[in-house]
């Protein structure tokens, strides 16, 4: 079973590319909510504890963080079992 995966990006976010090129190499489905405002964004600072930064990821519903938060959880080796949903 594989994880659910979220993340709140707005357009021309570099960080937002990196993140999503990051779980599209490791074949990981997610569901990307636009930021820019609206409902999404209420609950992107909801959900984050009032972070206005993008991209905020979720994965099973637990706030991972942004870009560098993603890539520090893959080069520590927690990344992969979180996706798995273990």
């Amino acid at each position: 079973m594989s994880a659910h995966v979220e993340i709140f990006t707005k357009f021309a976010c570099p960080f937002c590319y990196r993140a999503k090129a990051l779980l599209d190499a490791k074949g990981v489905a997610y569901i990307e909510r636009d930021a820019s405002g609206g409902p999404a964004r209420e609950d992107m600072l909801a959900r984050s504890n009032g972070r206005t930064t993008v991209p905020q990821i979720f994965i099973d519903g637990h706030h991972v963080g942004g870009c560098d938060d993603l890539m520090a959880l893959d080069a520590s080796g927690k990344l992969d079992p979180m996706l798995a949903g273990h």
